[in-house]
C-alpha cells in the first residue's frame, strides 16, 4: 500500500514543481526563494524511488538509486535556509538585506550541507528494507537522535513564518512548519511509514504558497506605485 502512497506523493510534488515554474515564468526573473524548486525536484525523485522500489526489486540498481536519495537530501534540504532568509527580505525587514545576514544564511546553508554529508551521506551503509509493502534501502549508520539539520531548517522557516505573519498577516508558513515538526515528532497509530512524507508535502505546499503570496503582494505594490506616478 505504501508504494502507491509514495507514488501519489511523487505526482503531488511534480504538480507542485509545475506550479513553482509557472510562478517563475510569470515573475520573469529568478529569486533566491526559487531554490525551493530544487528541493521539490529532489522530493519527486525521493518518493518515486521509494514508490517504485518493489517493482525494481532488491538489486545494485535500486541500492544506487537510494544512495542518491541521501546525497540529494544532504545538498538540497539546507537550501530552505536561503528560502527562509529571502522570505524575510521580501517582508521588508531591513536587517535581512545586510551583508551579515546574507553571510549567516549562506554560511548556515553550507555548514548544514557539510554536516549532513559527513554524518549521513559519506558513512552510509545501506540495507534493503521492506516496510508496509514499499522497498527501499535504509542507512544502517544513520546518526541516532533528532535530525539536527532538519531541526535547524525548521527553525529558520519558523522564524520567517512568524515575521511574515506579523508583518503581512500571512500565517501559513508558520503553521505548516509547526505541523511538520509536530508530525515528525509524534508517532501516529497508522499502519504506514509514509505519514512523515505527508507532513513534508504540507510544508512544501506552504512554502510555495508563501512564494506565490509574496509575488502577488509585490505585484500589487508595483502596480500601486505605477498608478501614483501616472
Amino acid at each position: 500500500m505504501d508504494s502507491l502512497i509514495f507514488l501519489g506523493f511523487a505526482v503531488a510534488y511534480l504538480a507542485l514543481l509545475v506550479w513553482g515554474l509557472a510562478l517563475l515564468v510569470r515573475r520573469k526573473r529568478l529569486i533566491p526563494s526559487d531554490l525551493a524548486l530544487l528541493v521539490v525536484l529532489g522530493l519527486v525523485y525521493d518518493n518515486s524511488v521509494i514508490g517504485l522500489g518493489g517493482t525494481i526489486g532488491e538489486s545494485g540498481t535500486l541500492e544506487g538509486l537510494n544512495a542518491a536519495r541521501y546525497w540529494l537530501h544532504a545538498f538540497l534540504t539546507p537550501l530552505l535556509v536561503l528560502v527562509a532568509w529571502h522570505v524575510v527580505i521580501r517582508t521588508g525587514v531591513r536587517w535581512a538585506r545586510t551583508v551579515w545576514a546574507a553571510a549567516i544564511a549562506l554560511g548556515a546553508t553550507a555548514a548544514l550541507m557539510v554536516y549532513e554529508m559527513i554524518v549521513g551521506a559519506l558513512p552510509m551503509r545501506l540495507s534493503a528494507d521492506w516496510e508496509y509493502g514499499a522497498l527501499s534501502y535504509g542507512n544502517d549508520d544513520a546518526p541516532a537522535g533528532p535530525p539536527i539539520m532538519v531541526l535547524i531548517v525548521a527553525l529558520a522557516l519558523l522564524l520567517a513564518g512568524i515575521l511574515i505573519w506579523v508583518r503581512e498577516k500571512w500565517p501559513w508558513l508558520a503553521i505548516v512548519t509547526i505541523l511538520m515538526v509536530a508530525g515528525s515528532a509524534v508517532s501516529l497509530p497508522i499502519p504506514s511509514a509514509a505519514i512523515t512524507n505527508a507532513f513534508e508535502l504540507i510544508l512544501l505546499i506552504g512554502i510555495m504558497a508563501t512564494i506565490a503570496f509574496q509575488d502577488r503582494d509585490a505585484g500589487n505594490r508595483r502596480a500601486g506605485r505605477e498608478r501614483s506616478l501616472s
